[in-house]
């Protein structure tokens, strides 16, 4: 390996001194600028779907979440693709919602009351998709709270043990 010049660094000095993030938001925010962006997109993002929002979600997120390490950008990473997730589902709920209410070979709309109806009694898809966009909000509050869990762990605070609860339900007879 070459040793670098006395020149060399003293250039290298000086330019240091002129470029850099200054201020500490601006630090926060660009803590993570080496890890790449394509996990997330990769994973989340769907062909239609604009890589700049999901980025710039990504920015907000981190950002608001502050995640000071990798187990913590894990879960601030998990929050984000489920928000993206749950902003896909209310399209697609609003989508299902129009075609249902289109009635087939006929000029006549179905209400709104209608269509839920007829899915109800014959496939139950918004019962599917709701139970969906329950399991996605689910995922997005566990990665929250064990999050600030970990910051508060981290920043010297007393964390009580997460307290699951059973519940049985017995039928008498």
């Amino acid at each position: 390996m070459s040793e670098i010049s006395e020149k060399q660094l003293e250039a290298n000095r000086e330019n240091a001194k002129l470029g850099g993030v200054k201020t500490e938001e601006g630090k926060s925010i660009s803590r993570y600028n080496a890890l790449k962006h394509g996990l997330l997109s990769g994973g989340v993002l769907l062909r239609d779907e604009s890589e700049e929002e999901l980025l710039e979600l990504e920015k907000k997120i981190r950002g608001e979440l502050k995640p000071a390490n990798e187990i913590e950008l894990l879960f601030s990473d998990r929050i984000i693709a489920n928000i993206w997730r749950l902003k896909r589902a209310m399209k697609i709920e609003s989508e299902m919602v129009e075609d249902d209410r289109k009635e087939m070979f006929s000029e006549k709309e179905k209400t709104l009351g209608e269509a839920f109806s007829y899915d109800f009694v014959n496939n139950d898809t918004y019962g599917k998709f709701t139970r969906y966009e329950t399991s996605i909000e689910k995922g997005i509050y566990k990665a929250l709270h064990e999050l600030q869990r970990l910051q508060a762990q981290r920043n010297g605070q007393d964390i009580p043990l997460p307290v699951a609860v059973d519940v049985e339900i017995s039928k008498e007879e």
